[in-house]
C-alpha cells in the first residue's frame, strides 16, 4: 500500500479513522486525505487493529484526538496517560495532537461527557498552566477544541471566543475550531457562531472539525451520528472565507455510515475548500 514518502504537514480534508471503515481504506486506497485517530481507542490495543493502524500509517498522515487529558479538571494530571500519548505520537509520527477545552474527571471520577468550564480569567490561568505542562512533556504544541454545551455557567465573565483566545495565547497552544459545536452553541445559547469564530486568533487555528448534530426541538446535541447539516456546511464555507484553507476533519462516531456515504461528505468538504482556494487565487 505504501506509495512513496509522505508529506510533512496535514492539508486538505481528513476523516476520523473508525475500525469499521479500515478494510475499505486498505482495499480502496483513497487519495488526498488524512486520518484522525481517537487516541483513547488505540492506546492499549494490539492484534489485528494495531496491525491495520500500522498499515494505514505507512501511507497516510495521522493526527490524534483525545478525551482523556481532562485539561480543565482540578484533579492532578495523569502523567502515565501523557506518557502513553507521547510514545504513541512518536511511534506513528503523529502530526497533530488535539484535546478538548473542558474537563472529563473530578475527584478521581471519570465522566463520559465533555464538561464545560466557566469562562473566567481564573479558569484561563488554570487550564493554560496545565496545557503548558503537557506540551513541555510531549515536546509538541497541542490543539484545544471548543466544546458544545447545554447550559449556561452564570459565573462566566468572558465570551466563548474571548476565553478560547485567552487560553491559547496564555498556553501558547493551537486551536481546533469545531464549526458544528459553534453552531450548536449558537442554537442553544443565542450568541453568534460567526462572532465567536471572528474573535479567535486566526494564526492559531490549525484544524477544523465538522460533524452532524441532533435536533431535540428545544436544543441541539453534538452527536456525530448523522450527515453534516446544511447550516453547518454554510458556516464552514463562511469560515474558510475568513481563514483560508484550514485542514478539516469530518467526524462520524455513531450510526456509522457506509464508506461510500462518509467519503461523499469528504468530497463535499473538499469541493468547498477548493472553491474557496479558487476565489482566493482570483482575488
Amino acid at each position: 500500500m505504501k506509495a512513496g514518502p509522505l508529506p510533512q504537514t496535514i492539508t486538505g480534508v481528513g476523516l476520523g479513522l473508525r475500525s469499521a471503515h479500515i478494510p475499505n481504506i486498505i482495499n480502496l486506497k483513497p487519495q488526498q486525505l488524512w486520518f484522525e485517530v481517537l487516541t483513547d481507542n488505540y492506546l492499549n490495543v494490539g492484534g489485528q487493529l494495531r496491525k491495520q493502524l500500522e498499515t494505514i500509517a505507512e501511507s497516510y498522515l495521522l493526527a490524534m484526538h483525545g478525551v482523556g487529558l481532562s485539561l480543565g479538571s482540578t484533579d492532578p494530571i495523569n502523567w502515565d496517560y501523557v506518557k502513553q500519548l507521547k510514545i504513541f505520537a512518536q511511534t506513528y509520527a503523529i502530526k497533530q495532537i488535539s484535546e478538548h477545552c473542558c474537563f472529563t474527571s473530578f475527584g478521581g471520577h471519570q465522566f463520559h461527557d465533555l464538561v464545560p468550564i466557566p469562562f473566567t480569567e481564573e479558569a484561563v490561568n488554570h487550564i493554560a498552566t496545565r496545557i503548558r505542562q503537557v506540551q513541555d512533556y510531549l515536546e509538541q504544541t497541542i490543539l484545544i477544541e471548543n466544546v458544545s454545551s447545554y447550559y449556561t455557567i452564570l459565573h462566566s465573565t468572558l465570551s466563548e471566543g474571548e476565553f478560547i483566545t485567552a487560553v491559547s495565547e496564555e498556553a501558547d497552544c493551537h486551536i481546533l475550531l469545531d464549526v458544528n459545536n459553534a453552531w450548536v452553541n449558537q442554537a442553544n445559547h443565542g450568541y453568534s457562531a460567526k462572532t465567536m469564530i471572528s474573535q479567535l486568533p486566526s494564526s492559531r487555528i490549525k484544524e477544523i472539525h465538522l460533524a452532524g448534530y441532533e435536533d431535540k426541538g428545544t436544543h441541539l446535541i453534538d452527536t456525530h451520528n448523522s450527515p453534516i447539516s446544511e447550516v453547518v456546511w454554510n458556516l464552514y464555507e463562511w469560515t474558510l472565507q475568513q481563514l483560508g484553507a484550514i485542514p478539516t476533519l469530518i467526524e462520524w462516531d455513531k450510526n456509522l455510515p457506509t464508506w461510500a456515504i462518509l467519503f461523499e461528505q469528504h468530497q463535499k468538504a473538499q469541493l468547498i475548500m477548493q472553491r474557496n482556494l479558487s476565489r482566493a487565487t482570483l482575488a
